[in-house]
């Protein structure tokens, strides 16, 4: 026979934690507490559960079919029915109310990507079709405004102030099922590298996340948000307690700038940069592995301007440590164009201050288009000293894609990076205009996404 687990002891151990954490500040009642000394997330939720939303979205995409079904005859003498030429597509999200006043809601662009409509309901069961702010596929931000009234926003908290082991609560729309709340803790800051978006500095809970969670909000137990929810690591796309969450500090500076301009202006340092490694730490004689390593100073840049030289590394932006080269390449990013920025830097075993202006991308840009007409839509560069294959590989950098344009349509996202043509490898821009001049009827790219690759045959 089957007995269940008795399950009181650890609530009653958590339980003590919780009070002997909270007696330390000298405080009277836990404001989530109920009458009876029972803990409770309820009174927090309450105010925080209606400044989230659900986020669902149509679009229309081509549908590809065998090139005999386009031909009249063919269908004729076969009997065969009209071909649909495109299909509509749904998608589930969630997104967090941060303006109750002017009806912003900040989600993830990969959930209102390419949408043609995007439809925001509320927890009283409202629907309102969303206008897009802008968005940023390279933090996988976006702001949508609703045109709403009696809403109730989310406040924005410090995600700077987080530590491994506070507690967190997720809130999102999983799997379609409506509203859900889940708990956890901080497991782990500053997670980079792996591959999901250009800037990545998540925070890492165990609190469940899944399909449908993107775009919702993490918050800390006095119901402020920390964090938007964006990716999960599983082998069947599901929560097995490893989950993301863009930090809202991040956030914050990214939406600021998408309802000021509609898009992130990003600038430059100049400087080509990686992480330190023991045998660069011990050969370049450094006693500590952190910071972020100038392997190249780029001609006329800013760094050039203010003194910065290879060999140099980075160990502070700003008075914040440099731990990487991410680290780095995130705080900068995120910075206005005209930003004065002072860093602190180690040349040659002594620590020196050199103040940098941050200044607009002067990357040269081509109109894809123009050399292939099967790229119309598409803007390529050199690949930008900031991007996180720079250094890394040859090719040639999607500076922009219009959406719902022919390169769009093929496939082509921002910042991809094309590293060959119909099998020939990219140099670099000049390579890259004569091979698609060259090219005939088929295009194949070979693509670098984040930390992946792809081909796309373009017809």
């Amino acid at each position: 026979m089957q007995r269940r687990s008795d399950t009181r002891f650890p609530i009653l151990l958590l339980f003590g934690l919780l009070m002997g954490l909270f007696a330390a500040t000298g405080q009277a009642a836990l404001p989530w507490m109920k009458g009876d000394d029972r803990p409770t997330l309820a009174p927090m939720l309450k105010q925080v559960l209606p400044g989230v939303v659900n986020i669902s979205t149509h679009s229309k995409v081509k549908v590809r079919t065998n090139p005999l079904f386009s031909d009249p005859f063919f269908r004729r003498f076969f009997d065969l029915p009209e071909q649909p030429a495109e299909r509509e597509t749904q998608s589930l999200g969630s997104g967090v109310i941060v303006d109750a006043r002017k009806g912003y809601v900040i989600t993830n662009h990969h959930v209102i990507e390419a949408a043609d409509r995007i439809t925001v309901t509320l927890r009283d069961g409202r629907s309102f079709d969303a206008r897009l702010v802008g968005a940023d596929p390279e933090t996988d931000l976006a702001v949508l405004e609703i045109p709403a009234e009696n809403l109730q926003e989310v406040p924005l908290g410090d995600s700077s102030t987080l530590q491994v082991g506070d507690f967190v609560v997720a809130i999102g729309n999983p799997f379609g099922l409506g509203q859900t709340v889940t708990s956890g803790i901080v497991s782990a800051l500053g997670r980079s590298g792996l591959g999901i978006e250009g800037y990545e500095d998540f925070i890492q809970t165990d609190a469940s996340i899944n399909p449908g969670n993107s775009g919702g909000a993490l918050v800390d137990l006095d119901g402020r948000l920390i964090g938007i929810n964006t990716a999960i690591v599983g082998p069947s796309g599901g929560n097995v307690g490893i989950g993301f969450a863009i930090p809202i500090d991040m956030a914050r500076a990214i939406m600021d700038q998408l309802i000021e301009y509609g898009e992130v202006r990003r600038g430059q340092l100049g400087v080509y940069i990686q992480d330190i490694t023991p045998e660069l730490a011990a050969a370049l004689g450094l006693e500590e592995h952190s910071g972020a390593l100038i392997s190249q100073v780029i001609k006329g840049s800013p760094a050039e301007k203010s003194g910065l030289k290879a060999g140099d590394v980075v160990i502070s932006v700003n008075g914040d440590k440099v731990r990487n080269a991410s680290q780095l390449r995130n705080a900068v990013g995120l910075l206005p164009i005209g930003t004065r920025v002072v860093l602190e830097v180690n040349r040659d075993g002594r620590r020196r201050t050199i103040e940098v202006t941050i200044a607009e991308t002067s990357q040269p840009v081509a109109d894809a288009g123009r050399f292939n007409e099967k790229l119309k839509g598409a803007k390529l560069s050199e690949i930008a000293p900031d991007h996180p294959l720079a250094g890394r590989v040859e090719g040639v950098q999607v500076a922009e894609v219009e959406p719902g344009s022919a390169a769009w349509r093929a496939g082509l996202r921002d910042d991809d990076v094309i590293v060959s043509i119909n099998r020939q490898p990219v140099r670099d821009l000049a390579t890259a205009r004569t091979l698609l001049r060259k090219a005939g009827g088929t295009l194949l790219l070979n693509i670098l996404r984040g930390e992946g690759a792809l081909f796309i045959v373009i017809r």
